[in-house]
């Protein structure tokens, strides 16, 4: 039996942008102490995991090659014709693995603190994962976050999964005391996972496992790829089972998926910082921010973004405006 880290790396971090492109998207970005969140997660992940899995896009396996072979990482790979969502990324991974082989499944663009405390958690994870369970990770929250979806708990018993909420259910998640942020992250053996598709989406399970048997060293064809219904793993399988199991979770935890969460990790005396202000991106020019705090400025070379960190959410708004109307400055 073997623990296999399955990273997923094909998000295109559309909140982060003009930072994250198609090209080099968010997880790749060298500035969480040069180092990239990609990196930070294998390296995380090798303490509990024998082996490495990723499955990537097309557009950028080989920033997550070159990753892997500058620290000398034995990795598999699968490489996606087109994105298909969670669920059909992972039955990829779980056809390729061993039936008994326990999937450790992280994204690859989360931060994660206290290591301790997150080996405790995978640990007990993993011990559920092989009696048969599908696990997900919980999130004790700090605050009403509207940005996550939320699961609701009885120890490792899932009540219900809520979809991310407005900022009044927010609050009353907090103070009833058992809902947890869902983490997207997962934990199973490939022959659980595989049995729950099949059962659940049985059209994903049969379309994901034709393309795969007609991949060419890893990559994945396109034709057969498009076949497959586009759903979330948790619409297709977490939310549908009776075999789900939460390992409530107090490591600290970010999807970084947002300039908050940017503006959030930045400390006030590092050079990102103006004051109450934050500055990121390749722009060279002096910036000085008077009479206005909260604001984060990014630049490159063909874009410039200013927001407030509180509409750091909308960010998403400009990027799908831009796939309609300017396409070349999402690459």
């Amino acid at each position: 039996m073997k623990i296999v880290n399955v990273v997923l790396s094909g998000g295109v971090g559309s909140r982060l942008w003009p930072l994250s492109r198609k090209s080099k998207p968010k997880q790749y970005l060298p500035i969480f102490e040069e180092q990239s969140l990609f990196e930070k997660t294998v390296l995380r992940n090798a303490t509990i995991c024998d082996q490495v899995m990723v499955v990537g896009g097309v557009d950028n396996y080989h920033l997550s090659r070159q990753i892997l072979n500058e620290k000398n990482i034995p990795f598999q790979e699968l490489v996606e014709a087109s994105p298909r969502n969670t669920a059909a990324a992972i039955a990829f991974a779980a056809f390729s693995l061993p039936a008994d082989s326990v999937m450790l499944v992280t994204p690859s663009d989360h931060l994660i603190g206290d290591q301790k405390r997150y080996e405790a958690a995978l640990t007990q994870a993993v011990n559920l994962a092989q009696k048969g369970f599908l696990v997900t990770f919980g999130l004790v929250p700090s605050r009403p976050e509207t940005g996550f979806g939320y699961i609701e708990h009885q120890e490792n018993e899932v009540l219900s999964f809520r979809e991310k909420p407005d900022l009044a259910t927010a609050r009353e998640f907090l103070e009833k005391g058992n809902f947890l942020w869902n983490s997207g992250m997962f934990c199973f053996t490939a022959e659980t996972y595989l049995k729950q598709l099949q059962m659940h989406e049985p059209e994903v399970y049969e379309k994901s496992k034709q393309a795969l048997g007609q991949a060419k060293e890893g990559f994945l064809p396109k034709e057969q790829s498009m076949e497959i219904p586009s759903i979330s793993v948790d619409y297709a399988v977490m939310e549908r089972s009776d075999k789900i199991r939460v390992v409530p979770s107090t490591f600290t935890w970010s999807d970084m998926g947002s300039f908050e969460a940017l503006f959030d990790y930045f400390p006030e005396d590092s050079k990102e910082r103006k004051g109450k202000n934050l500055v990121l991106g390749t722009g060279e020019k002096h910036v000085e921010f008077v009479g206005v705090q909260d604001l984060v400025l990014v630049e490159t070379a063909d874009a410039i973004l200013v927001l407030n960190r509180a509409n750091a959410q909308d960010v998403k708004k400009v990027y799908e405006k831009l796939e309609k109307e300017n396409p070349g400055l999402l690459n």
